[in-house]
Formats: structure tokens, C-alpha cells, sequence
């Protein structure tokens, strides 16, 4: 048995951001790019990406976030706003934004980050950007151009607002119909 388990803090996505996200990837399926979308019931807020995590600190990694998330009082999200990273001409991942929520977002992941320090996880060195990854192209060339103007013109998409209220530690299976997620723990917003 492996001991240690592939770890990450989330908030996880309500059903109808999941519902209205489906339809968009639907239209974005149009593309010829061939693309890997995430899988409606997958999708989730990543906070901070931990690797692998001894299967013995885990109990810690969720005692840190359960004190981190009790320093950020709940608050309302909005998903909205299509783009990609780097660019849209050139999507190596393509994402979802939100406007109103985040800068509590970034609140809270600087608590789970200066949390999560103190077990000797490395801090980020890049500014955090609220992002809810949708998919990654694993083409490129002329199929990708189609698939930068749906981009463009689904700019303002927007998906929803929902209510945050906890932070939820996953652990990740990778397999090769995609990844399989366990909840290893929940941690309350405002204690």
C-alpha cells in the first residue's frame, strides 16, 4: 500500500455552476482542438496543491486549513468571465474567473497558505488568481485559433453565484479514465 496520498485544499463548485459549465463546454466542444475538459462532478476551486502527503500528516494538513478557514467568514462567489492561460490566442488552460468573492478568495487562500507553511509546505511564488480550470487543449497549430475565438466571444460568461461556506481537503487518485477524489476532511468558514 502506498503511503502517502496526492493532496489538495479546494472549495468545491455548487451543482448549478457545475450545470451551467457543462452547457458552456458543450459549445466550446465545437472546436476542432482536442481538448480535456474536467468532468462536471470534478470541478472545484483549487486553493493550494500539497503533491504527496504522508498518509500520517494528514490529520494535520486538515487541522491547519480548519484553523485557517475559521479566520475568513462565508461569503458569496461569482463564477464568471471566460479566459485561458497564457492567452486565449495560445490556451494551455482554460478557465473560469469570478469577480464578486474574490478578494475573500485571496483571503483565504493566504490563511491556508501561511497555514499550511508552518508544516513546511512551500508557499507559492506567484500571485494567486481565482480560477475554476475547465479544461486543457492537447492540441495545438491551426486548431487552436477556432477554439481562441469561442474563447473570445464567450468572454463574459457567466455561471453563477454561490455561497462558500466551507474549504474542503481532497486526496487525488490518478487514473486513466481521469482523476477519482476523496474528501479527507471539511473545514468551516468563521469557525
Amino acid at each position: 500500500m502506498k503511503n502517502t496520498i496526492r493532496t489538495f485544499v479546494a472549495v468545491e463548485i455548487e451543482h448549478a455552476i457545475r450545470t451551467r459549465t457543462r452547457q458552456l463546454v458543450q459549445t466550446l466542444s465545437n472546436s476542432p482542438a482536442k481538448v480535456k475538459w474536467v468532468e462536471p462532478e470534478n470541478l472545484h476551486l483549487t486553493l493550494k496543491f500539497l503533491g504527496e502527503v504522508s498518509h500520517g500528516l494528514i490529520a494535520d494538513v486538515c487541522r491547519k486549513v480548519e484553523k485557517a478557514a475559521a479566520q475568513v467568514e462565508p461569503f458569496t462567489l461569482e463564477v464568471c468571465g471566460l479566459g485561458a492561460f497564457p492567452n486565449p490566442a495560445r490556451p494551455r488552460v482554460i478557465w473560469l474567473g469570478s469577480r464578486t468573492g474574490a478578494e475573500q478568495m485571496v483571503l483565504l487562500y493566504d490563511r491556508i497558505e501561511a497555514a499550511l507553511a508552518e508544516l513546511g509546505f512551500p508557499r507559492e511564488n506567484r500571485r494567486f488568481q481565482v480560477h475554476l480550470t475547465i479544461g486543457r487543449p492537447r492540441s495545438g497549430g491551426q486548431t487552436l485559433n477556432h477554439l481562441g475565438t469561442l474563447l473570445k466571444q464567450h468572454a463574459d460568461f457567466h455561471a453563477g453565484q454561490m455561497s462558500v461556506e466551507h474549504v474542503t481537503v481532497f486526496g487525488s487518485t490518478l487514473t486513466p479514465n481521469g482523476p477519482i477524489y476523496d474528501v479527507l476532511g471539511q473545514a468551516p468558514l468563521g469557525g
